[in-house]
């Protein structure tokens, strides 16, 4: 299996998650956290769809981790060139996500724009979702990384040795996991304000995410199954969060996040408001 044939695997698994996003309500308020969609249910048959593929495709790249590695490994000086464009894909995932995530929130928030407000703090609160399942995996399922057995063996799984040791927290990709919640994220939400925009925002957020995963085996710090695990990891985490904080808008984490914030007392002073959610 060549480069070629991993890059089309893997955006295979970027293009099937671009391809089942949800689409918004007709009934939908612009800003969509005032719109609860209670009725809908949290499960659907698109995300069995979903979860099929990437299954699949996991089980498909787990026999054929170590052929890939080696490939690439074996043949570095034909694409040097993406040595500093994947570098720099990287820090975008991550810490990126982070802080395009928290900047999009600030302006949100001060400038009172409730999309941006929205886009910014459901984006970073998938990021953070994802992250969190990741660093569980590695931690306990201890992969090494390809560097560690120059890529000889991509089945070197020790429970519980992940956590604290950096070379084995191979499995599932961090970066995949943040560039694909983030992607997943920020096409469900602005879908809301336009439903049109599945595709025009999910093939550019995909493609990046997609870019981010290819940089990590570039770099032989992940095996091909991984990135496809976290990239499962992450669609879902961006889709269900955005799904659900718009259709539980009473949510704590909501309320204290988009609905609380400071206003003149009347006395020379600050008060803490809350902006109940138009039904």
């Amino acid at each position: 299996m060549t480069r070629r044939d991993t890059l089309i695997a893997v955006a295979m698994m970027a293009a099937l998650g671009n391809s089942l996003e949800a689409q918004v309500p007709p009934s939908a308020s612009p800003r969509d956290t005032t719109h609860a969609e209670t009725q809908a249910p949290f499960f659907t048959t698109k995300d069995a769809f979903l979860a099929a593929g990437f299954v699949a495709g996991t089980v498909i790249m787990f026999p054929l981790d170590r052929h890939i590695a080696e490939h690439i490994r074996q043949n570095p000086n034909s694409s040097s060139w993406l040595n500093t464009p994947a570098k720099d894909v990287e820090y975008i995932a991550s810490p990126g996500s982070y802080v395009i995530g928290g900047s999009l929130y600030v302006i949100g928030l001060v400038g009172k724009y409730g999309r941006i407000e929205d886009l910014g703090w459901h984006g970073t609160e998938a990021v953070l979702l994802a992250d969190g399942i990741t660093y569980v995996l590695k931690g306990a399922l201890g992969r090494a990384r390809p560097y560690v057995t120059a890529d000889s063996s991509a089945h070197d799984f020790q429970f519980g040795k992940g956590f604290g040791n950096g070379d084995r927290q191979s499995f599932p990709s961090g970066h995949s996991t943040s560039a694909f919640a983030a992607a997943a994220a920020v096409t469900n939400e602005t879908t809301r304000w336009w439903p049109r925009s599945t595709w025009v925002v999910g093939p550019v957020m995909y493609a990046g995410a997609t870019a981010v995963a290819l940089s990590r085996m570039y770099h032989n710090k992940h095996w091909a199954s991984d990135v496809v695990m976290g990239a499962a990891i992450g669609t879902f985490a961006g889709r269900k969060v955005v799904q659900y904080q718009h259709g539980h808008p009473g949510n704590l984490l909501d309320r204290i996040m988009l609905r609380t914030s400071l206003v003149p007392d009347g006395y020379g002073g600050w008060a803490l408001a809350y902006t109940a959610p138009v039904p």
